[in-house]
């Protein structure tokens, strides 16, 4: 009985090894071949440069890995003057308004939008992926709520890492 148990627990904890093994070896094949789908920096750099981003690198001292900086905007959505629309108005106007936020999404022209958490003057962001202020602000001030003043815009040129995720 005891040989039986022992050959089977060693039988599992074999199994459970090549299960890992296959998985590791999964995941390294699936990292390289993002690897080699992803751009140079040199090539992300021209492309950049030739649409008008304003972009800059530099070399991590510590890992010597090359991050490529890009200007983005800020939109700051302030609460605007005209807040006196009925429940059904506004209801309407923040459909229209999530609406435009995720077009702007799907078009590249937005990474990320979002309200924030208290009842300030500054009811969200947006961070516009767009090669001028100028462009950036256009495309804010086309949001429904913007139009109607229950939304102001407010915007600021904003560096980032090119490609990073949020954390």
């Amino acid at each position: 009985m005891k040989r039986t148990v022992f050959f089977l627990s060693a039988l599992f904890l074999l199994s459970c090894g090549n299960q890992q093994k296959q998985e590791e070896e999964s995941n390294k094949t699936e990292i390289v071949e993002i690897e080699e789908t992803k751009p140079s920096v040199e090539a992300l750099k021209k492309e950049l440069t030739e649409k008008g981003y304003q972009i800059f690198d530099y070399v991590d001292e510590k890992t010597k890995d090359t991050f490529l900086m890009q200007q983005y905007f800020i939109a700051f959505l302030k609460r605007g003057p005209n807040r006196s629309q009925s429940k059904e108005e506004a209801d309407s106007l923040q459909r229209l308004h999530l609406a435009h936020l995720g077009r702007m999404y799907e078009e590249g022209y937005a990474d990320i939008s979002g309200p924030f958490g208290d009842d300030g003057d500054i009811r969200g962001i947006t961070i516009y992926n767009t090669p001028t202020q100028q462009m950036a602000d256009s495309l804010a001030n086309m949001d429904p709520m913007v139009k109607a003043g229950r939304l102001v815009i407010e915007i600021h040129p904003w560096w980032a890492a090119k490609g990073f995720p949020l954390r």
